[in-house]
C-alpha cells in the first residue's frame, strides 16, 4: 500500500500494469475523507496525455522508478470518466461507479472507515479529496482530509459550499472532447524476386551461297587450259555451298536496381463522440389573485 510519506515519489511517475505494459503517467493522487489513506491514483493515458483514468491505489507497488497497480492497461484505461468538483473532491456515486467498475467490494471500503463510540460511522462513505505535486511536501492529503474535520459527507459540503455563496448565480459546466492521434501497425510490405520466361523476337541477317553458271568464249588466253584434256568424255566437278544459320545463346545482365520506401499521407478523419452540458432553465412561479390578496394583508398587519 502507498503510504502519505511515499506521494510526492508517485506524482508525475510512469505507471505501469502488472505485466510491464506503461499505461501513462500519474497526475493525481485521492485521499479517503475518513481514513485519510490514499484511495485514487489519476492515470495520463493516451498519445497527448489528453485521456485521464481513475486506478486504485491501495493495492499498487513502488517499483524502483514508477508506479504498478495490478489491474490491465486496457482495463485501465476503459474506467468510466468521472467528474472531481471545484474542491477537488469525488461525489460518493462517482466513487461508487469506480469500485463497481474494478470489481472493488463497496462493504469492504466502508468497513476500513472510523466509528463513533455508539457504533455509527464518523463521516459519509467514500468521498475521495485530491493532492497534487505542491501539496505533496509536507501538507500532501490537506485537500483530502478536509471533508474530515466537519464529519460531513461530499454531498453535504458541496450543499454547504453552495449557501455561503452570496448571490444567486449558478455555474454551468459542460464536458469538452480533446481527440489526439496514435501511431499503430496498420500492415506490412516486402519486396520479392521471382522468374518469368518471355518469348522475345529479334531479326538478324544471315547470309549463303548458290550456284551460278557462268560461260566464257575460248579466247587465245585460256585456249591452253580449254585444250588440255581429253577432246570429248565425261566429267563431273563439285562445289560445295555454305550458309549462315543464326546461334542464340544467353547472357545475365543487371537492369536497374529495385528498394521500398514510405512516406506519410496526411488526410482528415471525423471523429464523433458524445460530451454531457449543463441546461440552466429559470422557472416562474405565478400568485393567484386570492394568495396575493393575502400577502397584502399580512403586510399590512405587520
Amino acid at each position: 500500500m502507498i503510504t502519505r510519506e511515499e506521494i510526492a515519489n508517485v506524482l508525475d511517475q510512469p505507471v505501469y500494469d502488472g505485466d510491464g505494459n506503461k499505461i501513462g503517467d500519474a497526475k493525481h493522487v485521492f485521499f479517503d475523507d475518513m481514513t485519510g489513506r490514499p484511495e485514487w491514483v489519476s492515470v495520463k493515458t493516451g498519445m497527448f496525455g489528453s485521456a485521464e483514468s481513475f486506478v486504485p491505489i491501495r493495492d499498487a507497488a513502488l517499483v524502483q522508478d514508477h508506479l504498478e497497480v495490478p489491474y490491465g492497461k486496457d482495463q485501465v484505461k476503459g474506467a468510466p470518466s468521472v467528474d472531481v468538483d471545484a474542491g477537488g473532491h469525488l461525489s460518493e456515486t462517482e466513487e461508487h461507479r469506480l469500485y463497481d467498475y474494478y470489481g472493488i467490494n463497496w462493504d469492504s471500503v466502508l468497513s476500513e472507515a472510523e466509528r463513533t463510540d455508539d457504533g455509527r460511522w464518523a463521516a459519509g462513505p467514500g468521498t475521495a479529496g485530491t493532492a497534487t505535486a505542491a501539496g505533496a511536501a509536507g501538507t500532501a492529503g490537506a485537500a483530502g482530509m478536509a471533508g474530515t474535520a466537519g464529519g460531513t459527507t461530499g454531498r453535504e459540503d458541496a450543499m454547504e459550499r453552495e449557501g455561503m455563496r452570496d448571490d444567486e448565480a449558478m455555474t454551468r459546466s459542460e464536458e469538452q472532447m480533446h481527440v489526439g492521434v496514435e501511431r499503430h501497425e496498420s500492415g506490412r510490405a516486402r519486396l520479392r524476386k521471382y522468374v518469368v520466361t518471355e518469348e522475345v523476337q529479334q531479326t538478324v541477317p544471315v547470309t549463303h551461297e548458290e550456284v551460278r553458271v557462268i560461260r566464257e568464249p575460248i579466247t587465245d588466253a585460256n585456249r591452253d587450259e580449254a585444250m588440255a584434256g581429253p577432246e570429248i568424255a565425261e566429267a563431273e566437278h563439285e562445289v560445295t555451298l555454305h550458309a549462315e544459320r543464326p546461334v542464340v545463346e544467353t547472357e545475365t545482365v543487371p537492369v536497374e536496381r529495385v528498394r521500398m520506401t514510405t512516406e506519410e499521407l496526411t488526410e482528415n478523419e471525423t471523429v464523433r463522440g458524445q460530451v454531457r452540458k449543463e441546461r440552466i432553465e429559470a422557472e416562474t412561479e405565478s400568485f393567484t389573485e386570492d394568495e396575493m390578496r393575502r400577502g397584502d394583508m399580512r403586510r399590512g398587519r405587520e
